[in-house]
């Protein structure tokens, strides 16, 4: 009689796969998310934020880049104000062709 699972190894029961749900989008930039999601708080924790949002690390280390904690709270769930600000326009433009996964090092802010 022939064995439906190997004898050494692990037993994996045939399982239907089921069609992952899509993507969600990145908060600041609005791509698609890839295989790493940041849960980014808009207003800071320190700050009394509680909502979360999806990014991508590399649009987080951006924002985290050119606004103090107290300038993201002034600025709340507001995407079109953080767009105001130039760098970060720039940087929008310039991550809007890259691979959902894609990941570079980011400036740090002059303070």
């Amino acid at each position: 009689m022939a064995r439906k699972h190997p004898k050494h190894g692990p037993w994996e029961d045939p399982v239907e796969e089921e069609e992952a749900p899509p993507p969600v989008p990145c908060w600041l930039c609005g791509r698609p998310t890839g295989q790493t999601i940041v849960w980014h708080h808009p207003v800071p924790k320190s700050r009394g934020g509680r909502d979360v949002v999806p990014m991508h690390p590399i649009c987080q280390q951006t924002l985290i880049a050119n606004f103090t904690n107290s300038e993201l709270q002034r600025h709340g769930m507001d995407v079109e104000g953080l767009l105001l600000n130039p760098n970060v326009r720039k940087f929008v433009d310039w991550v809007a062709k890259k691979d959902p996964d894609f990941t570079a090092a980011i400036t740090k802010k002059q303070r």
